[in-house]
């Protein structure tokens, strides 16, 4: 997502997904390539994402895990480009009836790039990474349910929870394994994956070469090259002229004509996880109070606004939850666009003259453009609007660690993300006693039915609340030259799996 560049990748999830029994494999891919395909192709990938760094509990970003993840690095499990959970580098696992202790046997024959066999030692040292006071890793919080992991042998790992989680073997999918001995991890890596890190030229490129010592099938092409572009035209310009092979985001819709009338592209459009929201900070004046967030959620036309930056691409959902997740309803009638009612609200709440607030916004697309749009709106209720452009580290600063804002624009990359509206201390400051309740129920919850039950009634609480503008939710479009098949088409939470890429020659 060219216009997430360092966006909220820590917006994490509540999540019970089929657990399929097959190991490693591919993505879902793109249909057959037809035709002889070469098996020593290099890949071209464009993308606007490059990584801040190689490490995924510093920082790394949302670039790091589109590269990364799964081509370099593995998990005990993997999330599939259609949202299940295989089973990877762990070869089975069993549930203690109290539903507290995980025992996990490791898969045979792995081996790091570095040469050095897996063990336990390793998945101990790769949780406990994940974990540590200095890590910001996005499944932090979500891995804080784990009291203990022992390691009785090579092969087992024993993870004892303080409490259930349903959602724990899918929040382990997003665990990279490393070497426990490995260093310099901002700049080197140490993985199980299809591929080893060949060279990172900052500002440029990063390329990845196929592990011939791989222990699962090996990747379909020889060498992978992640090309980094400041913008999306630069990006498109590089498809056109054959400098890339597709593109794992297009985020200018105005361009596609030109690759969907040419036999030469596909057009892929995929599922999306991502929200642009207009977030409240819910406990300061005046977004504590419920009604002036609904008369603001009224006030925006969220509609016009997706069609100005998407054209016909993209959705509204009126939550924080997408199509995809099991617990999705169509909530877009919750505090939809109605001035008159803003208008009411705002009277209501004590704030008839309307009101000032400063929107911190994000310096790269599309949130100046939101900005200025959802200024216009307000202005139409009486309300103004002082947009403080700041970049993408300032806004991690301010507005997430020091919650020093009043209201601020940023995207929440990943699905099953609701959980955190269940969280009084996340940087928004919702604090509904009921959804906290709900959100941890479904959490311990026996089945999936019981889960979804409950996130569905936490889903519409918040959305009843206006705990937050849900703006839009992105398309997700892939574009790729006629000769590639193989590549993942949703991209799930930035994840860009291309081992499975097959290119004509």
């Amino acid at each position: 997502m060219s216009l997430k560049k360092t966006s909220l990748y820590a917006a994490t999830t509540v999540a019970a997904l089929s657990v399929a029994l097959t190991a490693c494999g591919g993505s879902s891919g793109s249909g057959s390539s037809g035709g002889a395909w070469d098996k020593d192709a290099t890949v071209n990938i464009g993308s606007l994402y490059e990584p801040q760094n190689l490490d995924n509990t510093a920082g790394g970003g949302q670039g790091v895990t589109e590269a990364l993840n799964g081509n370099v690095y593995e998990g005990l499990f993997k999330l599939t480009d259609d949202g299940d959970v295989e089973k990877l580098l762990a070869q089975n696992y069993k549930v203690s009836d109290d539903g507290l202790t995980y025992t996990f046997t490791l898969r045979d024959g792995v081996r790091f790039h570095s040469g050095k066999k897996l063990t336990s030692a390793d998945v101990k040292y790769s949780l406990e990474k994940v974990l540590a006071d200095d890590s910001q890793s996005a499944r932090k919080s979500n891995l804080k349910v784990v009291k203990h992991i022992a390691t009785p042998d090579a092969k087992t790992v024993k993870v004892t929870l303080s409490q259930k989680s349903i959602s724990f073997v899918y929040n382990l999918s997003y665990v990279w394994i490393i070497n426990s001995q490995a260093k310099n991890l901002k700049t080197t890596e140490d993985g199980t994956g299809p591929y080893t890190l060949a060279k990172w030229t900052r500002g440029s490129a990063l390329s990845l070469d196929r592990f011939a010592d791989y222990w699962g099938d090996a990747a379909a092409n020889k060498k992978v090259v992640f090309h980094y572009y400041k913008n999306a035209t630069a990006l498109n310009n590089a498809l056109l002229t054959n400098a890339v092979d597709v593109v794992t985001g297009e985020q200018s819709p105005d361009a596609l004509d030109q690759f969907k009338n040419n036999q030469n592209y596909k057009v892929n459009d995929g599922d999306s996880t991502t929200k642009l929201l207009l977030a409240f900070n819910d406990k300061a004046k005046p977004f504590n109070n419920v009604k002036v967030r609904q008369a603001v959620s009224a006030a925006i036309d969220d509609k016009k606004l997706l069609h100005s930056v998407w054209g016909d691409y993209g959705r509204l959902i009126g939550s924080m939850v997408p199509p995809t997740d099991p617990w999705y309803e169509d909530l877009t009638d919750v505090n939809a666009y109605n001035v008159k009612k803003a208008k009411r609200l705002l009277a209501e709440a004590g704030y008839g003259d309307g009101f000032a607030f400063t929107l911190d916004t994000p310096n790269y697309d599309p949130h100046p453009t939101a900005a200025t749009f959802i200024k216009s709106e307000l202005a139409k209720v009486g309300i103004t609007v002082k947009i403080n452009t700041i970049t993408s580290d300032e806004w991690y600063t301010k507005v997430y660690q020091n919650h020093d804002f009043t209201a601020t624009l940023q995207e929440h990359v990943n699905d099953r993300d609701l959980v955190w509206y269940g969280n009084p201390d996340f940087y928004w400051g919702y604090d509904d006693k009921h959804v906290t309740a709900w959100i941890k129920q479904a959490e311990e919850a026996s089945t999936t039915a019981q889960q979804t039950a409950l996130l569905k009634k936490a889903n519409r609480k918040t959305a009843e609340d206006a705990a937050s503008d849900w703006l839009y939710l992105y398309p997700q479009i892939v574009v790729a030259n006629s000769r590639l098949s193989g590549y993942p088409l949703n991209g799930l939470n930035a994840q860009f799996y291309a081992y499975d890429i097959k290119k004509k020659g």
